[in-house]
């Protein structure tokens, strides 16, 4: 291993693999074997350093969600029956388990860069945006995304924190719990509501309260391609580079790729690998380089194991370029 490929964390395992659901539903489990077979294929897999997630604590869960959720969940984990939600996020057997093992993956990602064991990590069974403090919402069990915002001030004291989401559908679950909170900088590129859901994260979305213009919700008609992302993506950097936050979350969905059965973006693995390394390079200019993606959406397993591996890719590809240049300069 080079220096560059101890520098990029992959979290996975049988942990988050378990995070689906079945009956043909669009999030089964087959969707994290889907992405290591393309990364395994791809030579890459062996080129970074591997974690297995940890069940997230209690304690963490109700840094983002009420206790009488997690009581909730945790019930119906047991009998298998039911709703989590209005009717797209069935319980199962072992539905508690698996999603606060997702809660734990990201976690453990983020502990890994904050303590240097790494300066960017990716975890595939991950960033489940749509999940709110009181419930969960669009295949979303628990907000893995809020709670590593509560970690990562809760456990390491940092405060301004930046969630970039480039999924197709609208990361609610995050705007809404953290829109009057101005130290949490969220720049969002989906498509337009008022087509897809949640229906939300229209461009006059900024915020409230002290936090009032101070959030990017960038929604793209359907049939949006890389022209359009590029256009956008140029104000999410120019909103990143004023906002100078100290930790970087990116939400790499892989349902705004063309193709996917139940959105109507069209973007390439392109936007994906463009959207991790301008993160990274970012992070790099603002003195700190921390970076954790989470996969998010794709319900197209192509699409998700390309895009996913172009993230992991952009990663090993910027780590290299900083080990060259820092060879170069001693």
């Amino acid at each position: 291993m080079t220096e560059a490929s101890r520098s990029v964390l992959l979290v996975s395992g049988d942990e988050i693999a378990r995070y689906g659901f079945g009956d043909g539903h669009p999030f089964g489990t087959d969707r994290h074997e889907a992405f290591m077979r393309e990364l395994h294929n791809c030579g890459m897999d062996g080129r970074v350093l591997r974690a297995s997630a940890r069940p997230a604590t209690r304690e963490e869960l109700e840094w983002f969600h009420a206790p009488a959720y997690v009581d909730l969940v945790r019930e119906r984990s047991a009998t298998g029956h039911g709703y989590l939600d209005a009717g797209d996020t069935p319980a199962f057997r072992g539905v508690y388990e698996a999603a606060s093992s997702v809660v734990g993956g990201t976690l453990t990602a983020v502990e890994a860069v904050m303590t240097g064991k790494a300066r960017r990590a990716f975890i595939p069974i991950a960033g489940l945006h749509h999940a709110a403090p009181e419930r969960a919402a669009g295949f979303c069990v628990f907000n893995d995304c809020g709670v590593a915002v509560h970690y990562l001030r809760q456990r390491h004291q940092l405060q301004r924190i930046a969630y970039v989401d480039i999924d197709a559908h609208h990361g609610d679950g995050v705007f809404y719990a953290f829109e009057d909170d101005p130290d949490l900088l969220f720049a969002d590129l989906h498509e337009d509501g008022r087509y897809l859901y949640p229906g939300t994260g229209h461009a006059n979305e900024t915020g409230a309260g002290q936090a009032r213009g101070t959030k990017l919700n960038l929604p793209l008609p359907p049939g949006a391609d890389d022209d359009e992302y590029h256009q956008a993506w140029a104000r999410v950097e120019e909103y990143l580079l004023a906002g100078r936050p100290e930790f970087i979350l990116l939400q790499c969905g892989a349902d705004s790729l063309a193709g996917d059965p139940i959105t109507h973006l069209r973007f390439s693995e392109a936007a994906h690998a463009h959207a991790a390394a301008r993160l990274c390079a970012i992070a790099d200019q603002l003195g700190h380089g921390r970076v954790v993606a989470m996969g998010g959406g794709g319900y197209n397993r192509r699409n998700l194991a390309r895009a996913w591996t172009r993230v992991v890719e952009s990663f090993l590809d910027n780590e290299e370029q900083l080990e060259t240049a820092h060879r170069e300069a001693s």
